[in-house]
């Protein structure tokens, strides 16, 4: 019988998340969502390009999930 990996649906995120949210997925594809499995990709570590670090400005993680307008730290204009 052959290996097979199977994957968990993610959550759609309809929501804008914060423009200074990076991740790997970002600097392999160009996109903030993975076309592929987060394993491969590593695109499950996120930093903030004002802190360059896992932590925000406002010393709370940083991650696609939380990082939305309910943070005092969010900023959608480009």
């Amino acid at each position: 019988m052959a290996f097979e990996k199977k994957y968990d649906t993610p959550d759609v995120i309809s929501n804008p998340g914060c423009v200074h949210l990076r991740n790997k997925a970002m600097c392999v594809t160009g996109q903030m969502e993975s076309t592929v499995s987060p394993d491969e990709e590593g695109s499950q570590y996120h930093w903030c390009n004002i802190t360059q670090h896992i932590l925000g400005p406002d010393q709370q993680d940083v991650n696609r999930r939380d990082c939305t307008c309910d943070r005092g730290c969010y900023c959608n204009v480009r």
